[in-house]
């Protein structure tokens, strides 16, 4: 298990590193989305989709990258991610000067493949399964005798995402509950394990779509499942199972994951753009839409006045 005090000093040195070359991001109230969320709820935005390179990643991965000694940096560093990871991998490689290739599905959306490749990055594009992923990343590595920066089953990747956690309980130190959308875990890791080991009573919950729901699953059943087949809008969401890293800290730390429908996400993303004006892609106004569901509001939101949201990134394909 993860030892929740040796990890809130992980993440308060990861925070420290980090902050020069991070936007520490705004937390925004709308009250067109309060009434939303059930009577007397204060929704707060953390709007990590106006962070560097479009998302939350950025954080994970400049840690991991500044974590480098000069020798193992020199050999460049190597990730395989549908996009935001690769685009935060290759931002923080560029920011450091040293080289990073980036493994991505051929079905990723092309803006984010683009994106990757202005940072400066090598890509390599592989088959769309965490196999093919994991098998092309590692041939590269083997070549290269690069840096393999994970995701989100990495230790200093989940200090780094659990600096948002510090900013958020800074700021709204009185929060009742946090939700941050789910895929891997790494985000839901370190905000969570931060969260209550500064606050142990912090209700900590994780944003699913229905179409990806392996994490529901999981901490329904006790044991860890795989998504065999993924269907959901949420481009940065469809990842196949948690880590061994994460998936504990999902099953033992987290307080409830719950799963809202395509459509659920697409009325949080359009509320979003009309009332709270973020643009935000499906992945981040997940969290929105369980703050906004009846399965949160009578569930594991019911009585908790203060909710902050975590509008996890921003980098919209706006051509489909």
């Amino acid at each position: 298990s993860v030892s929740a005090m040796t990890t809130l000093e992980a993440v308060r040195e990861a925070h420290k590193l980090i902050l020069p070359f991070i936007h520490r991001t705004p937390i925004m109230r709308c009250s067109a989305l309060d009434a939303l969320c059930g009577p007397g709820v204060e929704l707060y935005l953390k709007c990590e989709h106006l962070q560097k390179a479009g998302s939350f990643k950025i954080r994970g991965a400049m840690h991991s990258v500044l974590r480098l000694s000069d020798e193992e940096a020199a050999k460049g560093v190597v990730t395989h991610s549908s996009g935001n990871h690769g685009q935060a991998v290759a931002l923080a490689a560029k920011i450091r000067g040293i080289k990073a290739t980036v493994v991505i599905p051929n079905n990723a959306p092309p803006v984010k493949a683009a994106a990757i490749r202005a940072y400066g990055a090598n890509l390599v594009f592989c088959e769309p399964t965490l196999k093919s992923r994991e098998e092309t990343s590692a041939a590269i590595v083997a070549e290269t005798q690069g840096f393999m920066i994970p995701p989100y089953n990495h230790a200093n990747v989940i200090a780094g995402q659990g600096t948002i956690a510090l900013e958020i309980l800074e700021e709204v130190p009185d929060v009742d509950c946090i939700i941050t959308p789910i895929s891997g875990g790494g985000l839901t890791s370190g905000v969570t394990i931060t969260a209550k080991a500064l606050r142990p009573d912090i209700i900590c919950v994780a944003a699913e779509p229905a179409g990806a729901d392996d994490a529901f699953r999981s901490k329904a059943s006790g044991t860890l499942q795989i998504n065999e087949k993924v269907d959901t809008i949420a481009d940065g969401l469809r990842v196949q199972q948690l880590g061994d890293i994460t998936w504990p800290v999902i099953r033992d730390v987290l307080d409830a994951v719950v799963t809202v429908t395509d459509a659920e996400i697409v009325e949080a993303m359009r509320l979003l753009f009309e009332r709270a004006k973020q643009v935000v892609e499906p992945s981040g106004a997940a969290s929105v839409a369980v703050a906004m569901s009846k399965t949160f509001q009578d569930g594991p939101g019911a009585h908790k006045k203060k909710v902050v949201v975590v509008l996890s990134g921003g980098n919209l394909d706006l051509s489909a």
